[in-house]
């Protein structure tokens, strides 16, 4: 494979995210009982090249009307840097809880609290873990495809980013996330 490529594929697997969601737009009553209520999901992140990153993060919501839901969700990110000898890696978890308002099918908003135990490189040979606690606000659309599925994006903006932070897992105060809910 080419060079250009090879880095036009990793483009692409890095904005690539598969949500994996089994909130439909099930219709929720007074009657209805709390396993009809309970939905589960997430995401999964693939990227690969000089940087492979793949993550993992599995949610369960709780509807409490036809318009809002609340949740917990767990992550997993491993990430490998290639472009350093000897190659760094660093395995990042976290948890975070969300609430969820329908403004009007197909579009949210979303208010969510993470909070992230990272690893970080001072040096080459030497990590350190750290904790951050962050809280993201925004919105998006979810537009049905047909039967359990639906496309999904979503855009949220860190209010605790601190640019100043060197050590931050996150780039920017920005995160962006899309892809194909398939419930089950």
């Amino acid at each position: 494979m080419k060079k250009s490529n090879g880095y036009l594929l990793t483009l692409l697997l890095s904005i690539m995210v598969m949500s994996v969601s089994a909130q439909t737009d099930k219709e929720v009553n007074n009657r209805s009982s709390v396993l009809d209520r309970i939905y589960t999901g997430g995401n999964i992140g693939l990227q690969f090249g000089d940087v492979t990153n793949i993550q993992i993060a599995p949610i369960i919501g709780y509807r409490v009307t036809n318009d809002f839901s609340a949740g917990v969700g767990v992550q997993y990110q491993y990430i490998k840097f290639k472009r350093f000898t000897p190659e760094l890696t660093s395995n990042n978890y976290g948890t975070s809880v969300f609430a969820r308002y329908r403004i009007k099918s197909p579009i949210f908003l979303q208010a969510e609290y993470e909070y992230l135990n990272y690893e970080y490189y001072v040096i080459a040979s030497e990590s350190l873990r750290s904790t951050l606690s962050s809280i993201f606000v925004g919105g998006g659309i979810s537009q049905p495809l047909g039967g359990n599925a639906s496309f999904t994006l979503m855009a949220m903006y860190n209010l605790s980013y601190d640019e100043a932070d060197l050590t931050s897992p996150y780039s920017s105060p920005l995160r962006i996330t899309g892809g194909i809910n398939l419930g089950f």
